[in-house]
């Protein structure tokens, strides 16, 4: 092996590394119960995610907060029918995200954190109107909506300071 192949496999190694840690807070944090510890740290790790490890990998960690979520009992039952809609709120948070942080990290952040807000906004006023009881309606459509937003902005704050403290604030843009 030469110092260039060397090179490449501790980088691949280094990769695999953060994934590994991203993916397993992401399926940890749900564990804790409590929506509004949760929501952010999961919401941070997504942020955190798409600038360490770029979209693709991204993409596949939005999947798993919500199936350990719903494994677990951090949502209850009649939540079931909205999860593929909040794992679809995860993956447009972070393409939004993804796409426009090299603008500004606080629009990025706001405009994805708002277009999660606003699909599970709407998306939950079609489900619960499809299959709950509509007692039931108003307090789920109440869970998909203003906690939402507050724990992905929450989310996106912990996630800069925590890219700032690590040194990667030079693949965001923060002016």
């Amino acid at each position: 092996m030469n110092l260039k192949e060397i090179s490449v496999e501790r980088e691949k190694t280094n990769e695999l590394v953060r994934f590994g840690m991203i993916l397993g807070i992401s399926a940890i944090v749900p564990l804790f119960h409590n929506q509004l510890a949760t929501g952010p740290i999961v919401n941070a790790v997504l942020f955190i995610s798409a600038v360490i490890l770029g979209l693709e990998k991204t993409l596949f960690i939005c999947l798993i907060p919500s199936v350990i979520a719903m494994s677990v009992g951090l949502l209850p039952p009649v939540l079931a029918p909205m999860v593929p809609f909040i794992m679809i709120s995860n993956v447009l948070m972070v393409f939004v995200f993804f796409y426009t942080k090299k603008i500004n990290y606080w629009i990025a952040m706001i405009s994805a954190s708002f277009a999660k807000f606003i699909f599970l906004y709407i998306s939950s006023f079609a489900v619960v109107n499809l299959v709950v009881k509509k007692e039931l309606a108003t307090a789920i459509i109440n869970m998909m909506s203003w906690p939402q937003l507050f724990t992905a902005l929450a989310g996106g704050v912990l996630a800069f300071f925590f890219l700032k403290f690590i040194g990667k604030s030079g693949k965001i843009s923060t002016i």
